[in-house]
């Protein structure tokens, strides 16, 4: 939950939702909004899908969901599950032996339908080895794939088929006393998207998994993620999310964290505050930003840097954030320390200067928070 005691304009209370674990991970209750991705690699080759989660979770990706579309898939998921840095969630469609492989080979999660594994025979097989394998499960809706009779009776996708849609597969669920699910409710349509996610977040108290299907590049797709899900967690709705994009799924785990440092609910890396640049600028503010993104991706500890093209709204940025640099002419500008005017540099140095000061920086605050929880044990 965010709360600001000192700014409560920026508070956003969570809806209560019960709490799952997807492996080692928790989902819902008071649990951090967790990110993930989905690889796009053959899931038959455990060792490129292995490179792929790896990279994912470097750059913060708390769960990766691997397609198991065949026996090839899940024979591989035994090794990916092994060594996968983070739970993995076996992406599961129509066959039910694929979701009871998986559960077998380690998966921490089957996405499944319920409705679409078949009778009531195999799906109470597919929930006996997800509780025999110690697998939640997430039921995901999709507006492209809504049930022919949800379709004659609504006449079109819409956030109440959706909702029923969900519903019904949880009653599948829980009528099996099956509780550790998840649910997801997602459509390319923002608006329909948003829709539903409202209706189902009142229906249950089942944890939520956020998302923008088919949200497109990685320029539109972030738009319409940010509007979707930024508005839908600003509400308090929702407990994971995956940003689904026509890119690199590390792409998807920058955009999702992104999304979440904007309002507060995580907190992973630097937070770069810069100005769009002007007439004014005292550097090359783009292309500086640009290699500084580049230079402190490494960086895992929260918090924020201000690079600011000139004086006018630079020192004002500076006051809130742990680094800063304001361009003040002359081929030279301020370094800011702990929001306070520490001494100039020279604009042909000051890249590596920062760097410098943001790695030092972010092994002061390691060192303080390693002392403060040596003081409380």
């Amino acid at each position: 939950m965010s709360l600001n005691h000192v700014r409560p304009w920026r508070n956003i209370y969570r809806r209560q939702s019960r709490k799952i674990m997807v492996g080692n991970v928790a989902v819902g209750g008071d649990a951090p909004i967790s990110v993930q991705t989905m690889t796009n690699t053959d899931s038959g080759d455990a060792a490129a899908t292995l490179r792929q989660i790896e990279q994912c979770a470097e750059a913060g990706a708390d769960i990766v969901r691997v397609s198991a579309p065949d026996q090839d898939a899940t024979r591989a998921l035994r090794e990916i599950c092994a060594h996968s840095p983070v739970p993995i969630v076996a992406d599961i469609h129509f066959h039910y032996k694929r979701a009871i492989e998986a559960a077998e080979a380690g998966a921490a999660c089957l996405r499944i339908n319920p409705g679409n594994i078949g009778d009531d025979k195999r799906v109470k097989e597919v929930i006996n080895a997800a509780r025999d394998h110690g697998c939640s499960i997430r039921i995901g809706v999709n507006a492209g794939s809504l049930e022919r009779d949800l379709l004659e009776k609504y006449g079109e996708p819409c956030p109440e088929a959706m909702v029923e849609s969900a519903l019904d597969h949880i009653k599948i669920l829980e009528d099996n006393d099956f509780h550790e699910f998840k649910i997801s409710v997602k459509a390319s349509d923002v608006f329909l998207a948003a829709a539903a996610y409202q209706g189902i977040a009142d229906a249950t108290d089942a944890p939520i998994h956020l998302g923008i299907t088919e949200a497109g590049g990685l320029m539109s797709g972030t738009i319409k993620s940010a509007l979707g899900l930024g508005n839908l967690l600003w509400m308090g709705i929702g407990d994971t999310l995956r940003v689904s994009l026509s890119a690199d799924p590390v792409e998807e785990v920058r955009v999702g964290y992104e999304i979440l440092k904007a309002l507060g609910l995580r907190h992973r890396g630097v937070n770069i505050i810069s100005c769009p640049s002007c007439a004014r600028q005292g550097f090359d503010v783009i292309e500086t930003v640009r290699v500084l993104e580049d230079r402190l991706a490494h960086i895992k500890t929260p918090m924020s840097l201000s690079i600011i093209g000139c004086v006018v709204n630079g020192p004002g940025e500076a006051l809130m954030t742990d680094v800063g640099f304001t361009g003040g002419g002359a081929g030279a500008g301020m370094v800011y320390l702990a929001g306070q005017q520490s001494h100039k540099m020279s604009n042909d140095e000051m890249v590596d200067h920062i760097v410098e000061q943001v790695e030092q920086r972010a092994a002061e605050i390691e060192a303080e928070r390693d002392a403060a929880d040596q003081a409380a044990e």
